[in-house]
């Protein structure tokens, strides 16, 4: 599953996407370093495919050309008014995370191609690690996650809470927070973001 979500992630070419609306603004990427915060060499990997970036850092980008977060899920030609995601059976495995988690989690578009929607669904998976201060973050808008399945340690501003299958959390995303999964089998949710870009 793992992969299936890396490569899922990989053709809707968010890199591309940045480097093309970067581009068409006349922007280097020094300049857009400049606007949104980040380093030029994280910016260049995120444009050649080489990382994938955490939703906060993708918002940071969004800000900083002037577009919601949306513009990098959506296909350009596509004017359907539905998107209709297929689950799919779950592998037996549960494998431990690669080089591809970013801040803690891996996340798969849950209405990739719908264009100007109002928030952003996705399927998140998290990785089990002990807990680190280096792993909060924070974004503008608002959150709502529904965990599946596993144990998930959700950490928000300087407080700490367990959240178990069928709990649900809503949260202002500009407080710092972040997660780990503990326990034996590794925490996934279905969150969505809104934000008013």
């Amino acid at each position: 599953m793992q992969d299936r979500i890396k490569q899922e992630i990989r053709e809707m070419k968010l890199g591309e996407k940045v480097r093309g609306l970067r581009q068409e603004q006349r922007l280097t990427l020094q300049a857009l370093a400049d606007v949104t915060g980040l380093s030029k060499p994280l910016l260049s990997q995120i444009e050649n495919d080489q990382v994938t970036p955490p939703i906060a850092t993708l918002l940071k980008i969004a800000n900083g050309l002037g577009v919601g977060i949306h513009h990098f899920f959506e296909e350009s030609g596509d004017r359907q008014k539905f998107v209709l995601t297929r689950g799919e059976p779950e592998a037996g495995s549960q494998r431990r995370p690669g080089k591809d988690m970013v801040q803690g989690y891996k996340y798969k578009p849950l209405a990739p191609g719908l264009r100007q929607k109002k928030v952003e669904p996705f399927l998140v998976e998290f990785e089990e690690r002990a807990w680190d201060n280096s792993m909060y973050y924070s974004h503008e808008g608002v959150e709502f996650l529904y965990l599946l399945d596993g144990e998930l340690e959700f950490h928000y501003a300087d407080q700490v809470m367990s959240l178990y299958p069928g709990d649900s959390i809503y949260y202002e995303s500009s407080e710092p927070h972040g997660y780990v999964s503990v326990g034996e089998v590794r925490a996934r949710a279905v969150a969505v973001l809104y934000t008013k870009s």
